[in-house]
């Protein structure tokens, strides 16, 4: 048996929807992303939505809407993927790394508050694997430093301390203490890459919450000039009749989201119910047949607490990296692809020429060298699901 790590559930829906945006006529930024949009803030319960070609996309983007820059210092986790932090270094600011929680995957908040300095103007979460981060300890550190922010603009003196943005990449559909992913940071930013739990094989969409305090349309209105190289109109407002003129107010760049890829969104959403339902069928199987196995895996659900269910994430306990990539390549040789999440930011050449050093994040280190993550999405067959176990099982002598 051959499985992949994280193919792409994709089917009769997804075609037909893309077949129907493709007969319109209008293939780029048009009706189905606005409609994509409006099921987005839905779902989270947000104020509003904008879509773009990626996730990045998204966080860079909002970045420049809160006018961060040279100067200024952004909080993101060493335990990341490097879309987290490189957004940082295209605004010309400075990342501040900071170190997971000793056996987590999320940043550590007892941390947080002594690395917010009068420089900081921003924190990205990452939603590691579908878990929310707990945003109440976020907040309650950005509270406490709240005497220290220095605003730079109009829209940071709105906030009057420091801005969430949490980096939801994985965390589509999920919830904390019942409040959906989407309106838990002040600003979320999704991925709808491929190998996402939802995809429109590339994409992105920033959300934010109902209650911050800057007018809605107007925050809309600078994504869309942002995403279309700071064009007053966009293709579809251009179409109506004598409106051909528009402006440019500023050298701006070019990421929007198309009617394509926004008509594959439409169908994954709606299908997205039962998705999710599967990823945790599959999820609780899994830490059923690894209970006693001598692993730990990252826990998904809970009182307060129901993940997106994005990726398994198992700690070989008391392992090291070699054991941990023998492991893999046994899973290859039985057919089974996996992967690994994460090696740290300051592992990578780029982050270690910026001065990061892998030894000033120890809690990062310790998780990845014996992390391993199963396949796991919402095609996976009860068959397919069985095999993996017993593969595993007997790649780690269980």
């Amino acid at each position: 048996m051959k499985i992949p790590f994280s193919p792409p559930d994709v089917g009769a829906e997804e075609i037909a929807e893309v077949t129907a945006a493709l007969k319109s006529g209008w293939i780029t930024t048009g009706p189905r992303t606005k409609k994509f949009e409006n099921m987005i803030t839905e779902m989270c319960m947000s104020r509003k939505s904008a879509c773009f070609d990626s996730c990045t996309s998204a966080l860079e983007m909002t970045l420049r809407v809160l006018g961060v820059g040279e100067g200024d210092e952004v909080i993101v986790p060493a335990y990341t993927y490097t879309a987290s932090a490189s957004v940082i270094c295209h605004v010309g600011a400075k990342p501040v790394m900071i170190d997971c929680g000793k056996n987590s995957v999320q940043l550590d908040y007892d941390r947080l508050p002594e690395l917010i300095t009068e420089r900081t103007k921003v924190i990205i979460p990452v939603d590691v694997g579908g878990v929310p981060c707990d945003y109440d300890r976020i907040y309650d550190a950005v509270r406490a430093k709240r005497k220290l922010f220095e605003p730079a603009n109009e829209i940071q003196e709105r906030f009057g301390r420091v801005i969430v943005m949490a980096d939801g990449a994985h965390s589509l559909g999920a919830r904390r203490n019942q409040i959906m992913t989407g309106s838990l940071a002040d600003f979320t930013a999704f991925s709808f890459h491929a190998v996402k739990n939802l995809t429109t094989a590339e994409g992105g969409a920033i959300t934010w919450r109902r209650d911050i305090p800057v007018d809605s349309d107007e925050l809309y209105r600078q994504y869309m000039l942002l995403s279309l190289h700071g064009q007053s109109k966009d293709a579809l407002a251009k179409t109506k009749l004598g409106a051909w003129e528009y402006d440019i107010v500023g050298p701006y760049y070019k990421c929007n989201m198309t009617d394509i890829a926004a008509a594959i969104g439409i169908a994954q959403m709606k299908r997205f119910p039962s998705m999710l339902k599967r990823r945790k069928r599959i999820i609780e199987f899994y830490d059923r047949e690894l209970a006693d196995c001598g692993v730990s895996m990252l826990k998904h659900y809970g009182e307060k607490l129901s993940s997106s269910g994005h990726l398994y994430l198992v700690k070989l306990i008391g392992r090291d990296e070699d054991y941990r990539n023998a492991v893999i390549e046994r899973m290859a040789n039985l057919g089974v692809a996996t992967n690994v999440h994460y090696k740290p930011l300051p592992m990578h050449t780029a982050y270690k020429k910026l001065g990061f050093d892998i030894a000033d994040f120890p809690n990062s280190y310790e998780m990845y060298r014996n992390e391993i993550t199963l396949p796991l999405y919402s095609s996976l067959t009860d068959e397919q699901a069985i095999y993996i176990m017993d593969c595993f099982r007997k790649s780690i002598s269980c």
